[in-house]
């Protein structure tokens, strides 16, 4: 998964910070905020519904800044938790480089919703 996203949103101005762990990501992006974060719905003891809840909590508070996250979903059914916790975007897996650099491009540049993602990925 992690190649994947490398080879399709790497670029000569890209930089990649990766938490193995989601207890990590807080920590990262209070000490070097991204334009997005890519969270995978299972990534070790804290997934991605848990981080992003974590990151809207801290950024309602004050404690972080507001960071737009895009989820990788594992199936279509798990768009209720992607909406719940707040991401901005997601998409389910199987992915492909296309889908997910416009996927990414859509949330940094503030586009409409990923219902449309969402939609194309069932069909």
């Amino acid at each position: 998964m992690l190649n994947e996203v490398h080879a399709a949103l790497g670029t000569a101005d890209t930089s990649f910070v990766v938490c193995r762990d989601g207890r990590d990501v807080s920590r990262a992006i209070k000490q070097r905020t991204p334009d997005l974060a890519v969270l995978d719905l299972q990534c070790g003891s804290m997934g991605a519904m848990a981080v992003t809840m974590d990151l809207r909590l801290d950024h309602s508070d004050g404690r972080s800044p507001l960071v737009p996250v895009l989820m990788l979903l594992d199936r279509i059914a798990d768009v209720h938790l992607a909406k719940r916790s707040g991401a901005d975007g997601w998409l389910v897996k199987p992915l492909d480089a296309l889908r997910l650099q416009l996927a990414a491009r859509s949330i940094v540049q503030k586009a409409p919703t990923m219902e449309a993602w969402t939609e194309s990925a069932s069909h």
